[in-house]
């Protein structure tokens, strides 16, 4: 009880650092969005062998890098969650850079939902009568959100779909979650380092001293929530990570409209409420299961 409590607690302080991630972002609006992106790769490579270093994981690191290095599928695996990962946190930052806090918010809601797809389709997963509703009504809001806009919103898809991407290969490649993110980091990292110093149109950390700092900071509020979340999900259930991972765009969606006051119609409204409506559905079929099963197993 007292680990499932602290996986709980890990959990919602992980998914509260990525609902008020969109406000650092916003504190560096002269820095181009491509830029942001190459210094949180950049500083959360370096903060993570930091982190190893003084939680004295060095050994063990290397022993796991040597594995992965002799397995070709499981380089080959990571090799494509750094991409995914990479363009899921350029999606997010151009999209809050552009002043779309609850278009990004949308993203994260839908993510869920997209897991449950991915399961279905790829890992052969039976999806339930609540997983099919909670799925068609959320392919309702994003219908409504097309009609509405006359586009459809292709950057909170973008960020569901490798987010959901990245947890699957994730979830197959057995290393630690310190070893995975430090690997992803490094895989990016020669790209990173080359367009900062050569194609940057500022130039590498070429900017006022407070800039820079956060700057630095980007690769500390990227790597700790990713620890966090990874030792949630190895203490607490499915069912209640799932429940807990609605934290984050809940509070990105607040700061888009009390604190930067994002225009939020009624149309808009009734997309979000089908999506919304699809979460609660698909949430109480998840703990309906849980219960059902947990009856069983006494």
């Amino acid at each position: 009880m007292k680990e499932e409590k602290r996986g709980v607690l890990l959990g919602v302080i992980a998914y509260m650092f990525w609902g008020v991630i969109p406000i650092y972002w916003k504190l560096m609006p002269m820095v181009d969005p491509l830029d942001i992106l190459c210094y949180r790769i950049v500083w959360s490579f370096l903060f993570m062998l930091i982190y190893i270093f003084a939680t004295k994981k060095w050994t063990l690191f290397l022993t796991e890098v040597k594995s992965v290095l002799k397995e070709k599928k499981k380089l080959f695996a990571i090799i494509c969650a750094a991409i995914l990962i990479s363009l899921n946190w350029f999606t997010f930052i151009y999209t809050v850079s552009q002043g779309h806090v609850t278009q990004a918010s949308l993203g994260y809601y839908m993510n869920p939902l997209v897991n449950v797809l991915l399961a279905t389709l790829i890992l052969k997963e039976k999806l339930n009568r609540s997983g099919m509703i909670a799925c068609g009504l959320a392919l309702t809001g994003v219908i409504l959100l097309t009609v509405q806009t006359g586009q459809l919103p292709l950057a909170p898809l973008v960020m569901a779909v490798t987010f959901s991407f990245y947890g699957l290969i994730k979830k197959g490649v057995t290393v630690s979650s310190y070893t995975g993110l430090t690997i992803e980091t490094f895989v990016i990292l020669p790209l990173a380092l080359i367009y900062l110093v050569f194609f940057s149109k500022q130039g590498f950390m070429n900017y006022e001293v407070s800039t820079n700092m956060l700057l630095v900071g980007a690769g500390v509020v990227t790597a700790i929530p990713l620890l966090l979340f990874a030792e949630a999900a190895k203490k607490i259930s499915y069912i209640i990570l799932g429940f807990i991972q609605y934290v984050g765009p809940t509070l990105m969606l607040l700061s888009a409209l009390f604190l930067y006051h994002e225009p939020y119609s009624a149309e808009q409204f009734m997309a979000f409420g089908c999506i919304w409506l699809g979460i609660a559905v698909f949430t109480y079929g998840n703990i309906y299961a849980y219960r059902k099963e947990k009856q069983f197993t006494k």
